[in-house]
Order: C-alpha cells, then structure tokens, then sequence
C-alpha cells in the first residue's frame, strides 16, 4: 500500500460561513500562521514516510489558502526532500492549460522528478471565481489534458487552434524532468470522465465518494481500459478518505466533534446550494445527475461514514481494521485490488483536524486470481476472421491543434 497525507491548508482563525465568505474576521496572523502550520505538517508527512505530500485548489473561502496550488508546492519542493507532491489539482477549465503545463514542469524540475500531476474539473462553485461557464466545463477540461499534455512531450514549436484554447506558438521551458511526463491523474467519479481517463490511458482519482461508488467507478474504468487496449495497475487508481488516529476510540471520536464546530473546515458545495443546483442545471455533472450530485451534498453521521468507507477513525488498532474492510469490500465489490493497508503513521497528523489520506493497492496485488474484471490482449490484425474479429472504432484527436477524425482499427480476444 501507499499513503499520502492531504491538506485543504485550512484557515485556523474564525469564519464566517457560506461560500463566497466575506473577510470581516480574517486575520493576517492567523493567514500566516495556518500556512506555516501546513508546511510543518508536511514536512512532517515527509519525515514520517508518506509516499506523497497533496494538495488542491479552492478560492474565496478559509476552507482553503491555496488559490494557486503550485505557488505552495513550489515551497514544497524546498522542504518535502524525499516524498513525491502530488497536486490533486489544479482546476483546469478554469485556468490557462498552458500556464498550468509551464508551472508542472517547472515545479518537476525543482523537484527532481517528484511531481504526480492531477488534473480537475473542481466542484461546482469555482466555476464563479473567473466566470468560467460551467456548462463548458466538461469540454474544456479534455481539451485542455490534451494541450498540456502535448506541451510536455513535444519539443517542436507548434500551434494550437481548438475549440477553446488558440495559441499561435507553444515551446515551454523549463521542460519536465520525467519521462515522458509526470504521472498523470483526473477524477474520475462519473461515467463520462472514468471513460476519457481510460481512453487516454490517464490514472483515475476517487474522492468525495463512498467504497461501493468508488468500485463501480473504477470497474467501469478497467472496462473502458480494456476496450481501448491496456489494463491499468492498482497504481493507477487512487480512493481518498478522510482520517484521524488519536491514542484511544474515545478521544478520536472527542477530536472529531471539537472538529464539526470549526465552521471554516465545512465543504464550499454544502455552503451554497442555491449555487450548486444553478451549476447542476448546465449539465456540469453529466448523465449521471441523481448519483453524481448525492457524492457531494449527501451529509452521513459518522457511524453511516465509517461503514461507507468515507472516514477513518480511532485508536491505531481501530483504523488498521477499517483500512482492511475497505480494502476487503473493495476487492469484493469490483475489479479494485488492494491488500489490507497496514497502520498509517497517526503521527503525521499532530492537529486535532483530520487530515486526508489516499490509499493505492500493491501491483503484485493486481496479480492474484480473485481479479474480476477480464484481462485482454491484442491479436493481430490478421487473426482467425472467424473468432477474432477485427473491432474498428472511430476516435477524435487532435493533430496540430486541429480536431480530425481517425479510424482506427484493431482486433482483440479474451486471455486464456
């Protein structure tokens, strides 16, 4: 298993609530001290021996004090020494995609290769903070993985003329120092985004969901992956939760309820419903409305949290056996496979908050026989007509910033 330690950098000082929040009781000190208190904690993370140290992006609120992701992460780079930065991530359809594969790769370089590069749509609220039309969100932000990820691998000037982004000249420097790029992760929830990642064989992060969501999440991925020609590892799938380890039960359950009173830790979708039915009406969550919105504004009791896989909690022995019924049911319920985790450090949290964790199963696990999901492998072109037939899809892609369509044809048969 692999662990990493995620912080939103919550604002420690006092709040007002709702989404946008009004600054009357902000306070320069308790701003600085909140930041400084996040890189303590991942240092800390680091030291400890976490595999990765995340991060997001949210704005206009003290749920978190990272408007610009990358900005952190650059301070990151100066004092995570030996675990990967994950940014998980910046939302894309928001911003400018090449600016944000220029800031990648810039920050890979810092890095020497640590950076694990996640791609996101956001939640529903940030579509206001640049006035970005969210009915466009889904269709800017393949765009936009597209771009960037060409402004990685390409080392020939080109240009770009898609329907969203127009560059007369892309060639950025620094360029990243993995390659061919950094790892590479979107969420992936719905259908609609689980079938882009697997098409362009892009990781799949699932977050703000539930273990019986999460395994038909990433059981329709594996299904897409192997109609598009490969099959993804447990690498390739990250589930995030929240945790909290205190010494005993009894007082990690007393550090969750001091929690629910800091106002400033509330999720910005609950903080303005009217806002998030307004963005839910554009078609921002696609096809699959009803389950989609329910992930993020379904409010479970604890007990409800624990049994659904979202939260866990107690004392080091409690949060072990939670860990391995997650990882139990997931194997269970889909193609998802994960050993039972062993303790994550509590230590890495020295706060009360909670902090967040994302739990990614072994490769030899993906090994064992119990897998569900069918493995497939690619026959000639010229194979048995009769038993092997050829499959011709037609694809979009892009050449030279220009969509053109491109048949493709291959045959597939299912291993022995």
């Amino acid at each position: 298993m692999k662990a990493a330690f995620f912080s939103s950098v919550f604002y420690l000082g006092p709040a007002t609530p709702g989404w946008p929040s009004p600054a009357d009781p902000y306070s320069d000190a308790e701003a600085a001290r909140s930041l400084q208190r996040a890189l303590d904690q991942f240092r800390f993370a680091d030291e400890s021996g976490w595999d990765w140290v995340t991060l997001a992006e949210h704005h206009f609120g003290p749920f978190g004090l990272t408007p610009n992701p990358m900005v952190f992460a650059g301070a990151l780079t100066q004092t995570v020494k030996r675990a990967k930065i994950a940014l998980l991530g910046p939302t894309v359809p928001i911003l400018d995609p090449v600016r944000v594969a220029e800031e990648y790769a810039m920050l890979d370089t810092m890095s020497g290769g640590r950076i694990v590069a996640g791609l996101m749509r956001g939640t529903p609220n940030e579509y206001v903070t640049y006035n970005t039309n969210p009915a466009e969100s889904r269709e800017r932000f393949e765009e936009a993985l597209l771009l960037i990820r060409r402004a990685w691998t390409e080392k020939e000037v080109f240009g770009w003329q898609g329907r969203f982004y127009q560059y007369r000249a892309v060639s950025i420097w620094p360029r990243p120092l993995q390659a061919p790029h950094p790892p590479l992760f979107m969420s992936g929830s719905s259908p609609e985004s689980g079938t882009f990642a697997a098409q362009n064989r892009v990781g799949l992060g699932l977050a703000v969901t539930t273990v019986p969501l999460a395994a038909k999440a990433a059981l329709h991925y594996r299904e897409e992956a192997a109609r598009a020609g490969w099959q993804p590892t447990a690498d390739d799938i990250l589930y995030r939760l929240s945790f909290h380890v205190a010494e005993s039960d009894d007082q990690a359950l007393r550090d969750f309820e001091d929690g629910l009173r800091e106002r400033q830790r509330g999720s910005p979708v609950l903080a303005n419903r009217a806002l998030e039915a307004a963005v839910a009406a554009t078609g921002y969550y696609g096809g699959d409305l009803s389950r989609q919105r329910e992930r993020n504004l379904a409010k479970h009791g604890l007990d409800d949290r624990i049994a659904l896989g979202q939260i866990v909690i107690g004392s080091p022995d409690t949060v072990v056996q939670q860990i391995a019924a997650i990882a139990a049911r997931s194997a269970a319920a889909s193609s998802i496979s994960s050993p039972p985790c062993r303790s994550a450090s509590g230590r890495a949290s020295r706060s009360r908050s909670s902090a967040r964790k994302c739990c990614r199963g072994s490769a030899a696990c993906e090994a064992r026989p119990a897998r569900r999901c069918p493995a497939w492998e690619q026959c000639s072109r010229g194979g048995n007509a009769g038993r092997d037939a050829p499959h011709v899809s037609r694809q979009m892609t892009l050449e030279d910033g220009r969509f053109s369509p491109e048949w493709r044809s291959s045959c597939w048969r299912r291993s022995p």
